[in-house]
């Protein structure tokens, strides 16, 4: 059989198909990585810009400078980005079910600072990224505190377990049945959606409504992330807050204390998000005891220099 001529004189094929009629054939353009990155740089230099500042802003133990990053948590990782670290990012360890790398820079980067930042400070995630956690606490100070309910310390430690059993039953549900929706009955960003129902609906304004009476309810009592990354930072957290040899009898920081994580001379790493309230009492001369103390001990040795002389 001839082989068949395509139109306008193209090549030819045989009956076989051995040779390409139509000139379909194209080049396969190799994908550079400048090709990849291009569409993801501004989203990755916008987030290690403000992840930077949070870490600013957490190592000058400054309260305005906190309020700041919490805003910008709320604003850009809350509002613009709407990414959180979520308990579905938790079901990704089930089946290894990672995104691709290449093409999912900007979560890996969220995770990967999350993941090393707990393992170094603890927390910190909770505290001052998590924009659900910057928006409570924002809300937390411009409401009045005669609104307040603190629950009694007993009732605190019991409560605080909450998370950790709804991370298991959450977790443990997934394993078993493969049904990821379940998320949304656990985490309030994803209760108002447009999916969302009359039930979700229901339940974020009632959390909402209790956040309002107990600060910072959520992430202290419900939150099934807070308590992956409690387990994570009461395992490790490298460099952990200073305590003092007053601190075995002083309270003032554990009155301050708005996560009741200090318990007498103890931090609980696992509940500790790294807020640096007390940490800022350390370093306040005329309120931390054990300066106190110093400054005392110095004034008697100088009194007592002045009556020797």
């Amino acid at each position: 059989m001839p082989p068949t001529s395509a139109p306008g004189g193209g090549a030819a094929t045989d009956a076989s198909g051995g040779a390409d009629a139509w000139n379909f054939d194209e080049e396969v353009k190799t994908e550079s990585w400048s090709d990849i990155l291009r569409p993801q740089a501004a989203d990755l230099a916008i987030t290690t810009a403000f992840f930077a500042f949070a870490l600013f802003s957490f190592f000058r133990k400054s309260k305005p400078l906190k309020y700041a990053a919490l805003a910008m948590s709320v604003a850009y990782l809350g509002v613009t980005k709407s990414t959180l670290i979520s308990v579905t990012d938790i079901f990704r360890l089930i089946h290894l079910d990672f995104p691709q790398f290449k093409y999912s820079l900007a979560w890996y980067l969220i995770a990967g600072f999350t993941v090393v930042s707990t393992v170094i400070w603890g927390r910190l995630y909770c505290g001052r990224i998590c924009a659900f956690g910057a928006f409570t606490q924002l809300l937390d100070a411009v409401v009045p505190k005669k609104l307040r309910w603190e629950p009694p310390a007993h009732i605190e430690r019991y409560a605080g377990y909450v998370k950790y059993g709804l991370l298991v039953s959450v977790v443990g549900y997934y394993a078993l049945t493969d049904h990821f929706t379940i998320y949304r009955y656990v985490e309030p960003f994803w209760m108002y959606t447009r999916q969302g129902s009359v039930v979700l609906w229901t339940m974020l304004a009632t959390l909402l409504l209790a956040t309002l009476v107990v600060r910072n309810l959520y992430c202290r009592f419900l939150c099934p992330v807070g308590a992956m990354l409690g387990i994570i930072s009461q395992a490790t957290t490298l460099l952990r807050i200073k305590r003092w040899s007053e601190c075995k009898t002083c309270r003032i920081c554990e009155r301050t204390c708005e996560w009741g994580a200090i318990r007498g001379p103890q931090i609980v790493r696992s509940e500790c998000v790294r807020c640096d309230d007390c940490e800022r009492l350390y370093d306040d001369q005329k309120k931390c005891v054990h300066w106190i103390v110093i400054h005392r001990k110095s004034q008697n040795l100088a009194v007592g220099s002045r009556f020797k002389a």
